[in-house]
This record gives structure tokens, C-alpha cells and sequence, in this order.
């Protein structure tokens, strides 16, 4: 299921350091003071000093991802030398270095270059190993080498050169010299399977709705097949013999049927282990219902399933690394429209787990499509914990920005193991509060529980309904992000619209707490 457009795009390759540079550009690279490796120094004493003379005349010290250009280097069968900056590497972080290959991959995109090579050395000691460094570079290049180009035609000229053409292909080829070629590139496997699973949740939230409907998003998910992945893509008749009636609510005023997808990745010793759940919000476009939107920024509700791409990737990764764990994706996927058979504000209806719900506004949906599916996850997997992930609310956003997603949960470490895995990644994550005084704002005489919390505390409101809909003694975090899966801001690794936000994070989780 690895991306068309992005992820199967690059081709990198790992080569020793006494191989002889064979690309038209090389990029060395260069601690803080100027300091330069082995091959650095060597390509310096073969143009006669010219590294060391242009790094005067550039002021370049070698600063974290500042970065030198030499055309045509006399003594250096290439046509391109970039020296870039790792800045004072001995406290460098892998994420800091994952940033730097992306960092050095936005340099060469910019030069429309087809292929390159990379040293990847530096003097002295590092905080992770030579092979690995290699790895982590390449998985940096790997997530920024991203364009969802897909309905732009070879035909169009929308540069103002025109050479549209060439701004399509861009770089082709990476080969990343390093001291053990062959560590290097098992190391690199399971960076590239995460790295492909973030370009898939990619895709498929910068998919244009007319194209990504309910149906056709469940059967994205079922081409994790390939990979080993079960999938069972539940229906119109299913899903109402279940008695789904929260989420088919939300997709009744669309010509096009809802779905649930149900993915299975069983990589622990024992299949009989209970698995993890990952339950993500699939709104392929919301209009808001009957409570129609504003039509200023509607558009971007075409991302409204952030939360269910970003598991469809994680299951991806996982299955694509051959993940020792068991874990278990559903995605409830509608659309929100209105239309005469729409539901309406002041409806009532009854989700799966036999509460019934007042739907004071339709453009609350998300948390109807997450109570059935949450709740079918419980019942039919009886899982060790259960994770959500929503574009929820709007109020996050308010409260956090666009840097960082609201976490809410009833259990202190499965937080803790949740920061531990922000803290290696930068998805950055916030702990916001669960609290029984938010009770009173979704309490309703007419029905069990109502959808709308009014004006106040918007994101935990919508969190304490999701409670409900837990059952006693279920370990579950609720991943509230509305800010970080769309329209976040630009990073080194991260280019695209459409974020791919969580499923590092979420793989590092699981890596860290759960397999052995």
C-alpha cells in the first residue's frame, strides 16, 4: 500500500566510505567549529584547502542545518559539494538527526538534482552508533521526500519557467556512504516501513473527498492484505445488525454508505494475546450536517479523518516491519451531508452500547462515529488497552495550536508511556483533563447523554462524552488531533499538508512499551 507519489519515489542505497563518490552532487558533513570528518578533510586536501578557504569567506561553522554549496570543485570528479552543518553533534538526538536528513533533503529538492550522494561521518564520537546514523539520515530524507502530485498533470505549467516536468520528478537516488553498509541498511528497514506508513496516512488525507469516499477509503485499508494484515470491512447490514445507530446517524444524509474497517496485525509469540486498539474518526468530508459550516475554509474538511489515516499508516508500519505485537485498527468511515434524510438537531438516537444519544448538533459527529466503534472494539476484542485519535474539535486548537494534540486519558501510565514516545519523535502531545464536573455539561433530560457541551472547554467536553462509552477498568487514551493531522505547520520532515501526524509516535509507543 506504500505510496505512489511519495514513499516508493526515492531510491537510497548504502555504500562503504572507500567507494569513490559516483553522483553529480555530495553532500559531507560538518560539526559545530567547522569541524570535518575523514572524507571532509580528504576532499579538502584534493582541491588544495578549498573547503576550509570557502567556509571563511562564508562564515560557515558548521551550525545545525546551515549548510555551504561549492560548484564544480577543482580536484573532485563531481559537479556539486554541499557541506551542511550538524552543529554540535555530541548532544544531538536521534530526532535531531532525522530532522538534519530532512533538512539536507529540502537542499536538494531545491536544486532539482535526480541523484546524490551522502557522507554520512563525523569526527568523533556520536549519541547513537555509525551504522545508525546512517539509518536515521536516510529515514529523514525518506519523510521529506513527499509531493502529492498526483492530479497534477505532466502537461500543466504552473512555474514560472514551466518546467513543470522536472519539478515532478526531483531526487530519484540517495547513496548514504557509511562505515557498514550492510547494518546500515537492515537498520534502515524498519525506518523505511515507518517512513512509508506516515506517507500512506499522508495520502490519504490529502485525497480530495469526490475521490475518497466511505467505500473507497475502507478498501485502501483492505489493501494492507498485501502485507499480512486481516481486514474485514464491515457494511450497511453489519453495522446496522450491530445496532451502530451513533454512526450511521452521521452518514444517513449522504448518497454514499458508511463503513468500518477492521484491520488485524497478530506479530506477538501468542495470537491468543489480547491486542492493543487503535480506533480512528474517518469523516471523508463534513459540512457540519444540517448544522452546516461556515463556507470559508470548508475545503479543508476533506481532512476531517486525520485520526483514521493515521491508523490505517501506523497498521502499515507495523505490518511492514513485522511488529512483534498484536494490535487491532478500526476506522468508522462516513460522510456528513445534509440532505432531507439527514439527521436533525434535537434527534435521538440509540449508539450500540444501548445509550441513547440527543443530537443537539450535527456537526459534532466525530464523537457519535468514535462511541460505536470504540465500543464494537471493546466488545468484540476485549483489548489491553484502546487508543482514539479524532480531528474531534475545534477547542483543541484554541487551547494547544497547531504544535501540539490534546491527550486525554483515565490511566497515568499508559500517559507516561505516551510522553516517552513524544519525547523521542517531537510529536508533541498534551495531557488535558478528565473530570466528572464535565458531566453536567452533557447531561440531558430527554436522552442518556447529549453531543454538545456548549461553549466552554470544547475539547473536554467531547473527551468526557468518549467516556462514556469505555467501559469500567478499559486502560484508553483519547488523542484529540485537529491541529497536528492537517494544515500543521511546515518542519524539515514533514512538508506536506496532510501531516502523517501520530504514526511515529504511535510506533514508538508500541516499540517501546509492548513488544519484546
Amino acid at each position: 500500500m506504500a505510496s505512489k507519489t511519495s514513499s516508493n519515489a526515492i531510491k537510497i542505497e548504502f555504500a562503504t566510505l572507500k567507494k569513490a563518490p559516483m553522483e553529480d552532487t555530495c553532500v559531507v558533513l560538518s560539526g559545530s567549529d567547522f569541524s570535518l570528518s575523514n572524507v571532509g578533510r580528504e576532499f579538502d586536501e584534493k582541491t588544495g584547502g578549498l573547503l576550509e578557504k570557502s567556509a571563511k569567506a562564508a562564515d560557515f561553522i558548521g551550525k545545525a542545518k546551515s549548510s555551504m554549496e561549492i560548484l564544480a570543485p577543482r580536484g573532485l570528479d563531481i559537479k556539486r559539494l554541499l557541506v551542511v552543518g550538524a552543529g554540535h553533534y555530541e548532544e544531538t538526538s536521534e530526532n535531531d538527526w532525522t530532522y538534519l536528513g530532512g533538512a539536507i533533503m529540502g537542499l536538494l529538492a531545491n536544486r532539482k538534482i535526480k541523484s546524490a550522494c551522502l557522507v554520512a561521518e563525523l569526527p568523533g564520537t556520536t549519541s547513537i552508533s555509525a551504522d545508525e546514523l546512517a539509518a536515521v539520515l536516510a529515514f529523514g530524507v525518506q519523510l521529506r521526500h513527499y509531493k502529492f502530485k498526483k492530479y497534477v498533470t505532466r502537461s500543466s505549467s504552473n512555474d514560472d519557467n514551466g518546467d513543470e516536468k522536472d519539478k515532478l520528478d526531483g531526487l530519484k537516488k540517495l547513496v548514504v556512504h557509511c562505515h557498514s553498509p550492510a547494518k546500515a541498511q537492515a537498520i534502515f528497514e524498519s525506518y523505511k516501513a515507518i517512513a512509508e506508513g506516515v506517507h500512506v496516512a499522508r495520502d490519504l488525507v490529502n485525497e480530495p473527498a469526490n475521490i475518497l469516499d466511505p467505500v473507497e477509503f475502507a478498501q485502501r485499508a483492505k489493501a494492507l492484505e498485501s502485507l499480512g494484515v486481516d481486514v474485514e470491512i464491515l457494511g450497511d447490514k453489519e453495522l446496522e445488525k450491530l445496532k451502530m445507530g451513533a454512526l450511521l446517524c452521521v452518514g444517513q444524509g449522504s448518497a454514499r454508505p458508511s463503513r468500518v474497517a477492521v484491520m488485524r496485525w497478530n506479530g506477538a509469540k501468542s495470537k491468543k494475546e489480547k491486542p492493543i486498539a487503535f480506533v480512528g474518526k474517518g469523516v471523508v468530508f463534513d459540512t457540519g450536517g444540517i448544522s452546516i459550516k461556515p463556507s470559508a475554509g470548508m475545503g479543508d474538511m476533506k481532512g476531517d479523518m486525520g485520526g483514521a489515516a493515521c491508523v490505517v499508516g501506523l497498521m502499515h508500519a507495523l505490518a511492514a516491519r513485522k511488529a512483534k505485537v498484536n494490535v487491532v485498527g478500526l476506522i468508522g468511515c462516513v460522510e456528513n451531508m445534509p440532505s432531507s434524510s439527514a439527521v436533525r438537531p434535537g434527534d435521538i438516537v440509540t449508539s450500540m452500547s444501548g445509550q441513547t444519544i440527543e443530537v443537539l448538533n450535527t456537526d459534532a459527529e466525530g464523537r457519535l462515529v468514535l462511541a460505536d466503534v470504540l465500543w464494537y472494539a471493546q466488545e468484540k476484542y476485549q483489548p489491553k488497552l484502546v487508543i482514539d485519535l479524532a480531528t474531534l474539535t475545534g477547542a483543541i486548537m484554541i487551547a494547544l495550536g497547531k504544535e501540539f494534540a490534546g491527550m486525554f486519558s483515565n490511566d497515568d501510565a499508559l500517559v507516561a508511556g505516551f510522553q516517552k514516545a513524544s519525547d523521542v519523535t517531537g510529536e508533541k502531545l498534551w495531557r488535558m483533563p478528565l473530570d466528572k464536573a464535565f458531566d453536567k455539561a452533557i447531561n440531558t433530560p430527554n436522552a442518556d447523554v447529549k453531543n454538545l457541551g456548549g461553549r466552554w472547554a470544547g475539547s473536554c467536553t467531547a473527551a468526557q462524552f468518549l467516556k462514556r462509552f469505555i467501559k469500567d477498568g478499559t486502560s484508553w487514551a483519547h488523542l484529540d488531533v485537529a491541529g497536528t493531522a492537517m494544515d500543521a505547520p511546515s518542519t524539515a520532515i514533514s512538508p506536506s499538508w496532510g501531516s502523517g501526524w501520530g504514526v511515529r509516535l504511535l510506533n514508538q509507543f508500541i516499540n517501546d512499551e509492548y513488544e519484546r
